[in-house]
């Protein structure tokens, strides 16, 4: 097998802690955003970029930004869905207020703001955690997401509520936002900007701080005594966590619907984004994306599978029957693999690396 260490050696401390250490990871990958960048946009229709490629992209961010909180850090959370209202609306305020202000600042400072109230809602942490925390957490969802429907200033007093994003230009005559954006322009964006966030999330729980949230993760009381700040590392995690969702909120509002609206946000959006993580494994960048492309794609597959089958059968019975076989499959891999999808593709791994003695 072509998948082996033997004969490579490490000769520096850097090279032994490398993301990818092994020689035929990096070009795994390598060939893997080959593909995405090049192969996809010219193979893929408008209706997958836009419509399956884009949202998995936006999800994968969220989960990127929930799992640096509840899979690192082991603070259980159910506002996601209020955080991202947050960058939407916060992203929609700067953008309409400063219209000369380009629309990638527009995203990180909405995720700045986000930031700033994950770390108010953040703050009950330091007392309750479990739980009681998820409930903390699950009243800044309804908090937040009435503030934005009870205050007209959100939506510049639109009468309807709901608002387009206004169009912005990534580059001068590239459209990013708006009816002329083309679906290709979104796709490439949106990979390059979530995989820098992915490689800054992936390096930043390599670090001094990440090791600090999984410490408070797996024993609290231990971490305290061993000079870790549990005030430091709750708040930071809900800090940076919160930036995260907050970006993908704006990503949300912005390029995949271009519209603003706070019903898109509600608490099924919270469970959803939390059902990526656990589904592709808790305290792993990895297994963000995994769960999110099970969550997009495993619905449109059902779907299509069973109109393929019986194309006279109802959109209602299959929407009954997609939900009920969803729901199967995730109970299905929480039992056989509790640890994710992120775990299996690790054993999988280890298993070429021992071939032909995977045992």
């Amino acid at each position: 097998m072509l998948y082996r260490e033997a004969g490579q050696f490490k000769t520096s401390y850097a090279a032994d802690q490398a993301i990818f250490p092994i020689p035929q990871d990096r070009i795994i990958l390598g060939l893997f955003l080959l593909v995405a960048v090049v192969a996809v946009p010219l193979v893929a229709s408008e209706y997958w970029l836009g419509t399956i490629l884009v949202p998995f992209l936006v999800f994968a961010l969220a989960a990127i930004g929930l799992n640096l909180l509840t899979g690192y850090c082991g603070q259980l959370s159910l506002g996601t869905g209020g955080f991202m209202a947050c960058g939407a609306f916060f992203a929609y305020k700067l953008a309409t207020s400063f219209p000369d202000l380009h629309i990638v600042v527009v995203f990180l400072l909405s995720g700045l703001g986000t930031a700033v109230v994950g770390i108010l809602f953040g703050i009950p942490s330091l007392r309750i955690k479990g739980f009681y925390l998820a409930v903390a957490t699950l009243a800044a969802q309804f908090f937040l997401v009435w503030v934005f429907n009870k205050f007209p200033w959100w939506v510049n007093y639109s009468p309807s509520g709901v608002i387009s994003a206004p169009p912005r230009d990534l580059l001068p005559g590239l459209s990013l936002t708006g009816t002329t954006a083309a679906a290709e322009t979104k796709y490439l964006f949106l990979l390059v900007f979530v995989a820098l966030l992915a490689l800054a999330a992936k390096n930043l729980v390599r670090s001094r701080i990440g090791r600090s949230w999984m410490a408070i993760r797996d024993m609290d009381i231990a971490a305290e005594i061993i000079g870790i700040r549990p005030l430091t590392a709750k708040l930071s995690a809900f800090a940076v966590s919160s930036f995260y969702i907050g970006i993908a909120g704006a990503l949300w509002a912005f390029i995949y619907t271009g519209s603003v609206e706070a019903l898109a946000f509600q608490i099924d959006r919270s469970f959803q984004v939390l059902f990526m993580i656990i589904i592709g494994g808790l305290g792993s960048i990895l297994g963000s994306f995994l769960g999110a492309a099970f969550i997009v794609l495993m619905p449109i597959f059902l779907s299509n599978g069973m109109l393929t089958i019986d194309p006279s059968i109802s959109t209602a019975l299959v929407a009954h029957i997609e939900a009920m076989i969803f729901g199967a499959l995730i109970i299905f891999f929480l039992i056989v693999e509790p640890h994710g999808l992120a775990r299996l593709w690790q054993i999988g791994k280890e298993k070429l690396r021992l071939w032909p003695f995977p045992y």
